[in-house]
């Protein structure tokens, strides 16, 4: 019997609290779609990256799956990227940060004339700097996680240093045609890199691709303890989701939402229903405690105050009057309503690429150590004029300069955007460099960071309501 090439819409995928569902404009997903096809030379398509039951992203478990069933001979472990450098195989080592953090590595060419200077530190797989073969200037090896290739409508954004966003995301009248345009050549370059293609996909190809993306509405949609997340007057799932409004600078925190409507940090409001006390309580006490501790995590996650320091983009930003504290809430830096990114283009570095050793902010010490992170190669970054103290220059250590690294900007230096929540039980480990390889760890690092003051019940309340989105 023929194999199934039909994903049914909403069909829900277990995951490691519930299960994860993703709503598609078009009805069934059809998976000999060109999505869904090689187009390159490697065997990969975009959906060996991005699988619908990783909630259209990957996790390190599902990476592993392949690798037990395929081996390395799989697409998804071409030598290119899927290892951790081209010239290493034949060997589970040879792929561990791909296997234990899905990290895929990325080659970035410098920029011919950086403010910078970048030295290698730490190189421990052998290719952290290269050569480009037809300019001979550096290339710098990072390992990201794969961002989802769902819920692209609400990007501000693409790509985690930017380098897609050829057209801008950030006004209403332009913002569909340009995240098209941005998007269609997102795929081009996936295509030609990732597929090591040796021809370009043709423009339907591309538009197809595209196409298929914007369709896409992922979230997660059962809780294992809570149930359907979507009854009893809550409003979680992909089918409430695909029906959020967005526009660039909705409820922008910095006052830059085109109706002039003000920031309000009640950014999300998915399960008020379902605090404790409400009406709507259900007689099975296990799942009614379930849905409170989701519920009081949504209130956390818009209330609970933190301290916002030594975040470039946002304590170092002159318009802002450079303040050494801003008093926040997650939703400060996540404020598109519903879906947790930033409603407008805000790049920053909170400090998840820097080593402890070499921080002296107590708050970024601490949060650090509450990470795991991989063993990466580390970056020196230097001769960047201090914007505190004229004459004097800065010195980073970083195993992602971030948008640096496309910009050659000193100001630039490790910053990166943040993506959309929804969908995040599906797709572990956490961060760009899947430095938190859990929700836990994610909670603590925050926690720790800007001085959130959680108690243990209140992290577990966090934690449940991030794996219910």
């Amino acid at each position: 019997m023929a194999a199934a090439v039909l994903i049914p819409n909403l069909r829900p995928f277990h995951d490691a609290t519930g299960a994860v569902a993703t709503f598609n404009s078009a009805g069934d997903i059809d998976t000999k779609g060109t999505f869904f096809t090689s187009l390159g030379t490697n065997g990969r398509s975009c959906g060996t990256c991005h699988l619908a039951n990783q909630g259209f992203g990957l996790s390190s478990a599902g990476a592993r799956e392949v690798f037990q069933r395929a081996g390395e001979g799989d697409p998804l472990f071409a030598a290119f990227d899927g290892a951790n450098c081209p010239t290493v195989t034949g060997s589970r080592a040879a792929h561990s940060l791909l296997l234990d953090r899905g990290l895929i590595r990325v080659g970035i060419t410098m920029p011919a004339h950086p403010e910078f200077t970048l030295n290698v530190v730490h190189d421990p797989y052998g290719c952290a700097l290269t050569s480009d073969p037809k300019t001979g200037l550096p290339v710098v090896s990072v390992y990201r996680r794969p961002l989802p290739a769902t819920n692209l409508r609400y990007l501000t954004t693409v790509m985690f240093d930017g380098r897609e966003t050829l057209a801008p995301l950030n006004n209403g009248q332009t913002f569909h045609d340009n995240l098209i345009l941005d998007l269609t050549d997102q795929a081009l370059s996936a295509t030609m890199t990732h597929a090591q293609a040796a021809v370009e996909p043709t423009p339907e190809q591309l538009s197809e691709i595209v196409q298929f993306e914007m369709g896409l509405t992922t979230a997660q949609i059962r809780d294992e303890r809570a149930g359907h997340l979507f009854v009893d007057g809550a409003k979680g799932g992909p089918t409430a989701l695909s029906t959020q409004k967005f526009y660039p600078g909705v409820n922008d925190v910095l006052g830059a939402d085109p109706t002039g409507a003000q920031f309000n940090s009640n950014g999300f409001t998915l399960y008020s229903a379902w605090e404790k006390g409400s009406a709507r309580w259900d007689a099975d006490f296990e799942k009614s405690e379930a849905r409170a501790a989701i519920a009081a995590g949504e209130k956390l996650f818009n209330t609970t105050p933190l301290a916002i320091t030594g975040v470039r983009g946002l304590n170092d930003n002159a318009a802002l009057g450079s303040p050494a504290v801003i008093m926040g809430t997650c939703t400060t830096c996540h404020d598109s309503p519903n879906i947790g990114n930033h409603s407008l283009p805000l790049p920053l570095d909170i400090g998840t690429s820097r080593l402890a050793s070499d921080e002296t902010n107590p708050s970024i010490v601490a949060g650090l150590n509450e990470l795991s992170a991989p063993d990466l190669p580390v970056y020196r970054i230097g001769n960047c004029p201090d914007p505190q103290n004229s004459g004097q220059t800065l010195v980073f250590y970083t195993s992602d300069p971030g948008k640096a690294l496309i910009t050659g900007l000193c100001s630039d230096v490790n910053r990166g955007k943040g993506p959309v929540l929804r969908g995040l039980a599906a797709r572990a480990p956490y961060f760009h460099n899947g430095a938190a390889a859990n929700l836990d760890e994610l909670v603590s690092f925050y926690n720790q960071r800007f001085q959130m003051n959680l108690t243990a019940k209140e992290k577990a309340e966090l934690v449940a309501f991030l794996n219910a989105l």
